[in-house]
């Protein structure tokens, strides 16, 4: 006669079956697999970093912009085809994003090294953790074995991706529905550190704030003026940047110093002195740099592990830009 099965029991297993897929996301993942996986995606951001410093702000935005898509399951770097446009070509992501060559090169030294091991949501993550180490002389280790999403589509970057016109109570929302806290948000919102920003993305803080102000009131008026002759009025030209901080290629606490002194680029930089916790929180960070790298690290950890494919889930591609 069969044994019937409780349903305490099922679940019980399928418990147990979720914690040993979870384990596979694991620091030094690939020691046996790859041994050089973490060291070649870090030479080619390396060499990437040396041609153009660029380079290392755009590939933590790529991964910041993967993991809030569907998790970081490497979706950012599938390309469009004639038959769907792809996350890395709706507007938050194109034209602003770059980098997506140093994991095309990483990806193909991986491949030749070891053939369907490394995954490209893995390489994306090794290469924003390298990022950090280059611009900001401090590191973290990042837990591996994500498997490659097959799914990318625009629509869902608007709807997930938070715009630079946020103020703080949207921003706090946008993040906790990732899982993250409020003060997880702040310490986040520090990669702008680093980087460029198109002028398309602020240019409304300068000529048309609403409908008293053509700008921005909480703007410092001298760097609003070093932005307007940066952005003209009249200049249609997306290309148009301009660096997000005073030391766009030193991941350091300048964003903090900014917002204090009224040159937070975005008003969703600008905006965290709207409220006492996250005003608060950026006094800290700006006086106690260490502190922010600790907590910078750790919540770049965070993101990395957020919605991950594991196990059977996705798949490993050959190709980043490809879905097998």
């Amino acid at each position: 006669m069969m044994k019937l099965i409780s349903p305490f029991r099922v679940v019980l297993a399928l418990l147990l079956a979720s914690q040993c897929v979870v384990s596979q996301l694991q620091v030094g993942f690939y020691a046996n697999k790859c041994p050089l996986a973490e060291f070649i995606v870090k030479d080619e951001v390396k060499k990437a970093f040396f041609k153009d410093k660029g380079i290392a702000p755009g590939l933590v935005r790529v991964h910041f912009h993967d993991c809030f898509v569907r998790g970081c399951d490497g979706s950012v770097l599938i390309d469009s085809t004639p038959s769907n446009t792809a996350e890395k070509d709706s507007p938050p992501n194109n034209p602003s994003l770059r980098g997506f060559e140093v994991i095309d090169n990483a990806k193909a030294r991986l491949e030749a090294a070891c053939k369907g091991v490394v995954s490209c949501a893995d390489i994306l993550a090794f290469a924003a953790r390298d990022s950090v180490e280059i611009t900001g002389g401090f590191s973290y280790a990042v837990p591996a074995g994500r498997r490659d999403g097959r799914v990318s589509v625009a629509s869902e970057a608007l709807a997930n991706l938070p715009p630079p016109s946020l103020n703080v109570d949207q921003l706090t929302q946008s993040f906790a529905s990732k899982g993250f806290t409020q003060e997880e948000m702040v310490t986040l919102s520090g990669a702008h550190t680093i980087g460029r920003s198109h002028c398309t993305s602020f240019r409304n803080r300068l000529y048309s704030f609403n409908a008293t102000m053509s700008q921005d009131p909480t703007l410092d008026p001298r760097y609003a003026a070093t932005l307007k002759q940066q952005c003209p009025q009249n200049s249609n030209d997306p290309n148009l940047v301009v660096p997000m901080t005073l030391s766009p290629a030193t991941t350091d606490v300048g964003y903090y110093l900014d917002i204090l002194l009224n040159k937070g680029l975005f008003t969703s930089d600008q905006t965290l002195l709207t409220n006492s916790a996250t005003a608060n929180q950026v006094i800290q960070n700006a006086r106690n740099p260490l502190l922010w790298k600790r907590n910078f690290a750790a919540a770049m950890v965070k993101m990395s592990k957020l919605n991950v494919l594991m196990g059977n889930a996705g798949e490993i591609r050959m190709n980043c830009r490809v879905i097998n």
